[in-house]
């Protein structure tokens, strides 16, 4: 069992930088592919990017790549998602999953609660 909670984000203006932190329980974090996906208001839950069990590798969504960087390190059983030149339709709820490496939700067994990232024009 792994439990996920994010921390960060909050209200930042258009242009601006925020970063998002996901720490998790239990010691089997290291074995997990980490990921983050995002859910707007009305709108259905979408891929942001992911990170591989070891770190070595990543991917991202055509709408994020070249903006945000996602990092993790196993020794704080944590992951980071820094988010750059945020766009007001980047405006959503921010959430971390631990699982397979893949960009499909269902790949993601475990949840976090969700942060909320609001970007002003």
């Amino acid at each position: 069992q792994v439990q996920l909670v994010e921390s960060g984000g909050g209200l930042v203006q258009a242009g601006g930088s925020a970063s998002l932190a996901c720490a998790a329980s239990g010691q089997t974090f290291s074995t997990y592919a980490m990921a983050w996906f995002r859910q707007a208001p009305g709108k259905e839950r979408e891929f942001v990017a992911r990170i591989t069990s070891s770190g070595s590798n990543t991917a991202y969504a055509d709408s994020v790549k070249g903006r945000f960087t996602i990092s993790r390190d196993n020794a704080k059983s944590t992951v980071y998602l820094q988010m750059n030149s945020l766009k007001p339709e980047d405006t959503a709820v921010y959430y971390c999953a631990a699982g397979r490496y893949s960009f499909r939700g269902d790949a993601y067994s475990y949840w976090g609660q969700g942060a909320q990232v609001t970007v002003s024009s």
